[in-house]
Formats: structure tokens, sequence, C-alpha cells
């Protein structure tokens, strides 16, 4: 099955993690194997290849691994991001210098493997709730540096992203609360604060404080922790007035029955923190 069209991410956000990841793979030597082992002028032909089943992300990763060694190398992808393909499938084919292809080999499979899991994972949790409302979205629960192209890869998968990070959305959690003393006082200075492109969530977690916060008018109301009917009496209590994301302990045995609720949304932490990598090997 062939995936939606997904927007590339530019290579200016791309260049430095790899390149970060390739200057701690060859440390201060450089790849000592590659070079006492073959000639400097080879060349090897190579094809990335899917040994499971899943959802593709990360080729330009691959892609700039091999180039950022050997700038000369030719890298012909043969799928493309958010494609569903099969084990054994060929995702790129590469021929450049060996000694370069060899010691790209690494951060190249790293990161298209890492990213087509969290992809593969993502589409998982789409199917799952496939006819309901609900879209599903990843959260900051990122690797450190990796957030930019994980929450590209759960594009990838389908999904959908929530905030990257702290200054694109006000979202109070529970200890805002706390330090604000409720929540309906919490949501009252984020909507003082905020101008008028800025969206304000708020994290409840029983229904005495969703129907305090409603009060307040926030954008977006995170319902923490509710089950099934919890979260359908939540959905009548709103009566459209606010965007509802269900959260917390989501897997894909539960996901289905909290799309059913009629949430608009539901956040998954696993799409980025549990994801296994996909494998995914070179072969010459």
């Amino acid at each position: 099955m062939s995936g939606r069209l997904i927007e590339p991410l530019p290579d200016l956000l791309i260049e430095p993690v790899v390149r970060a990841a390739l200057a701690e793979d060859l440390g201060r030597a450089g790849d000592v194997t590659a070079m006492a082992c073959i000639e400097a002028d080879a060349e090897l032909s190579a094809v990335f290849a899917a040994r499971k089943p899943g959802v593709v992300a990360g080729l330009a990763c691959a892609r700039m691994a091999v180039l950022a060694l050997d700038p000369s190398a030719r890298f012909e992808a043969t799928a493309q991001d958010g494609e569903s393909v099969g084990a054994g499938a060929p995702l790129a084919k590469v021929r450049a210098n060996a000694r370069a292809l060899l010691s790209a080999e690494r951060t190249a499979l790293n990161l298209l493997g890492r990213l087509s899991g969290v992809a593969t994972l993502t589409r998982a949790y789409v199917d799952a709730v496939a006819g309901t409302r609900a879209r599903i979205v990843d959260t900051r629960k990122t690797t450190p540096g990796l957030r930019h192209l994980e929450k590209y890869a759960v594009r990838c998968g389908g999904g959908v992203n929530h905030r990257f990070g702290l200054d694109d959305a006000i979202l109070i959690k529970d200890n805002h609360v706390a330090a604000c003393g409720g929540v309906g006082e919490a949501v009252r200075r984020a909507k003082a604060f905020a101008g008028h492109l800025m969206k304000v969530e708020v994290e409840v977690d029983t229904l005495e404080q969703f129907q305090e916060a409603l009060r307040y008018g926030p954008d977006v109301v995170m319902l923490d922790n509710f089950g099934p009917e919890a979260l359908a009496e939540a959905v009548r209590l709103n009566a459209g007035r606010a965007v509802l994301e269900a959260s917390g302990g989501v897997n894909l045995d539960t996901v289905r029955a909290l799309a059913e609720t009629g949430v608009d949304v539901i956040s998954v932490g696993a799409l980025t923190h549990s994801a296994p990598v996909l494998d995914i090997g070179l072969d010459a």
C-alpha cells in the first residue's frame, strides 16, 4: 500500500543530525577497518532493503549519510517515505566509494530504521481507529536531538503532530494547575497571556475539573487517563465547545474503544518513546 504524499523535510534540518552521528561514529581516526581492508579507490554497489514489513521514513537521512562521505555517490530511492513495504523490499540503490559507503552504513541504518519504526507503529494506531473521528497525535516524549525527525516519521505513518516544543502552544498540566491554585485560574491566566494565534490547552483528571475548565473557554482539553465511559460523558458535556484530547495509558488494545467515544484526538507517547526499530539492512 502506498502512503499519502509526505512533504519532505529540508536537507538543512537533517544535515546537522546526520553529520553529528557520523562524527560520533568516525571518532578521531576514521573507519580504520575500511582503511585497512579496502583500497582507496574501490567502489561498491549495494541496496538498502527492509527485512521486515513496515512503513518507510528517513530515506533522506540515509542518502545524506552516504553523500556526506562521498559527494559523488549515486543514491536512487526505490520506495518513498510513507509507503508500506513488505519484507525484502528494496528501499534504495546506492553506488559509492566502498570505504565511504561502509563508513556511512551504520549511521544511515540507525536513522532509517529508527524513523521507519516510528512510522510503522504510528500506522498501526491510525489503522486501529479507522472509521472514527479521532486523530492519532504524538507527544514531546521524543529522543533528544531527533524531535523534528521523529515527528516527521509520525506524519509518514499517517499521524498528526502535537506541539513541537514549549513555545508553540500553551499546555497547562497538573503541576501548572497546582501552582495556580486551580484549573479555572490557570486557564484564565493563560487566556489573558496568549496572543490571538496561540492555542490554550488544559489537562484535567476528573469530570468536575473538566466542567470547571469549560467555563473559562480553553481551545483544547486533555482528558488524562479517562476511561471510555468518562470520555463519552465528557463528549456529551462538551457539546462541541472545545477540542477533546484523550491521553494517558493508550495502547493498541485500548485505542479503538477510546476513539469510539467521539473524542477528537488521541495522543500516544509510545509512538516515539517505545517504537521498535524496523529491521533494515544494507546488502552489497
